[in-house]
Parts: C-alpha cells; structure tokens; sequence
C-alpha cells in the first residue's frame, strides 16, 4: 500500500475492526454487481470509495430518464447510454486506483457461473425472480458469499447468504418462482429508501470481505420506511430446498 492510498483510506484503516490488514483484503478482492439500479448505483460507489480493488459490473440495460429519481450513479447527460458504462464513469471518478470492469449483456447460466466463480462476493441488486435464483444457484454452487436486497415502495430487505453447508440460501427464502411483477415500474419506490438498502449491501460485502463483525448470515434485516422501523428475522435452511438442501 502507497502513501497515497493509506491518505485515502486513511479513516477506514482507523477502525480497529479493519486496520491495514483489511483495507489490503479490500484492494485485492473482486466483487460482482449485478444490476445498476436504484441499490447497485449506491452499493458500487460505496465499494469503490472503499478501495475494494476491482469491481465487475453486470447489467444489459440503458439509462433512461425514470431511472434518475433513485439511480443516483447515472446522470441527465448519460440518459440512453449503458448502465454500466455511465456507472463506470462514475466509479472511476471517485477512485481511479481501482479497476472497472463491465459486461452489458444477458448471460446464460454457465456465462454467470463463470463470473461468480471469480468474485470473492456478488451482490444482487437485481429486480426480478428469475434473475436472483439463478444468482443464487451459481453462489451456492461455487460458495461465493452473496448479498441479496430488494426495495419496493417504502419497504426494503438485506441478508447475507454465505453458500456455506447447513446454512440457508435465497431460495429457502423464496421457495416458489415468484409470479408477481415486483419491479419499481409497476409499484413504485421511495427514492432514499433505495439509498439506505444499497448502502447497507455495500457495508455488508465490506464486513464480507474483511471479516469484520458478523455479517447478515442466516438473518433477514427487514425496514419498513413509512413507519420507520427495523426488523431481523433469522433464517434457516430448508432442507427440501433444491439449491441447497438435501435433494439439491
């Protein structure tokens, strides 16, 4: 680590739980996001102020002008540009040291099993079923601790699923296929709500990475924005589940 990077971190390797040692985890770890939206825009940029060395952005979609209400990475001037090539503009302009890496396309499951396979934690910031059990399949195939979250309306979730034996996986959560439309277009969504679910992803995959305190594993961390109130459930696996239980 150089001069200039223990000025830049100076203020995280102050913290007794991360010092230099974790702040050189940071730098030499890579972690996937998936989905630039409203909880990938701040969890990408948080990680990237972090230092954590490099980050691999995944989504095929473009910025449009809905977007701009709660996806706070992109900006008026980039609207039908790539998501990931307006975030990484962003990202690198906080921190130039680390490295930007981009894929803009749907990938099939051996495409996302390969990605996963290389990241030392992936983050979720998808909106749709479909796409999170899949996420989900390739992190419990390869143990890649996942940060799943959702926000809609005024309510928000986070939960850390290690991909460690005996503990539970997003599809012990959501046993079904899930057939309802859950996206903002079609209900909604409080700007800063997606603010604080994203922000706290970013936390949980630093503490990942580092080892610091105890992560979100094994328990649902529930806001209720309008009300503003937290909740945490614990969770536990299912051993029918066919990701990760006995006949999986």
């Amino acid at each position: 680590m150089n001069d200039d990077q223990l000025l830049r971190y100076s203020r995280q390797i102050m913290l007794p739980s991360i010092e230099i040692e974790g702040q050189q985890r940071l730098l030499d770890s890579r972690a996937l996001i998936i989905g630039l939206g409203g909880l990938g825009s701040p969890a990408a940029m948080y990680l990237a102020a972090a230092g954590v060395g490099v980050l691999h952005l995944l989504d095929f979609d473009r910025v449009d002008l809905t977007n701009l209400q709660r996806q706070i990475i992109h900006t008026t001037d980039r609207i039908d540009q790539l998501k990931v090539e307006s975030a990484k503009q962003t990202l690198q302009a906080i921190n130039p040291e680390i490295r930007v890496e981009t894929t803009a396309e749907k990938l099939d499951q051996d495409q996302l099993n390969e990605l996963v396979k290389q990241a030392d934690v992936v983050l979720d910031g998808t909106d749709n079923f479909a796409t999170r059990f899949a996420i989900n399949k390739a992190c419990h195939r390869y143990q890649t601790p996942l940060v799943s979250a959702a926000a809609i309306r005024m309510e928000g979730q986070v939960s850390v699923f290690s991909g460690k034996p005996n503990s539970p996986c997003y599809h012990c959560l959501y046993p079904d296929e899930g057939g309802m439309d859950e996206s903002c277009s079609a209900n909604g969504v409080l700007a800063p709500l997606v603010g604080i679910i994203g922000s706290i992803q970013a936390t949980e995959a630093i503490k990942v990475l580092t080892g610091a305190g105890n992560a979100l594993e094994g328990r649902l961390l529930l806001l209720d924005a309008l009300q503003m109130e937290w909740r945490s459930l614990k969770l536990k696996q299912d051993p029918g589940c066919p990701v990760c239980g006995k006949q999986g």
